[in-house]
């Protein structure tokens, strides 16, 4: 389970943290729509918590083996 989750998980949502950070990037570069950095800071938000949560439970597994 630890394997997983640090091994397969955890990168899978860094890198999509990565994705939507430059997606947020490139459009207030290019003068988009403020609704579209909006809703792309808010998705980065969730993701990151969503990458935490996976985080801390591969330390908690982890610690419990």
């Amino acid at each position: 389970m630890t394997t997983f989750l640090s091994g397969f998980l955890l990168p899978i949502a860094l890198a999509s943290v990565a994705v939507v950070l430059l997606l947020g990037l490139t459009n207030m570069m290019r003068g988009g729509s403020p609704n579209t950095s909006q809703r792309l800071m808010r998705l980065r938000v969730l993701l990151q918590f969503v990458a935490i949560v996976i985080a801390m439970s591969a330390v908690w597994a982890l610690g419990h083996r």
